[in-house]
């Protein structure tokens, strides 16, 4: 899982996705930062990541036949 993190006008947006599977990138979710403390994501959001990922992982088995 891949995150990129942009800067806008003191404004920060994450977007995370993965390039897990070889025909397929699946971005799994992007939003704003809204703490204005610390770095980390908040941890409800990496919840949610997981969950999509392993909703991801099923789809792309079956559309795909593998992984």
């Amino acid at each position: 899982m891949l995150e990129v993190v942009s800067r806008n006008d003191g404004d920060t947006f994450r977007t995370m996705y993965t390039v897990r599977f070889k025909e397929a990138v699946y971005v799994l979710h992007a939003f704003q930062k809204k703490a204005k403390r610390g770095v980390a994501t908040p941890k409800k959001e990496i919840d949610l990541v997981r969950r999509r990922l392993k909703v991801a992982e099923q789809h792309y088995r079956s559309t795909h036949g593998g992984g």
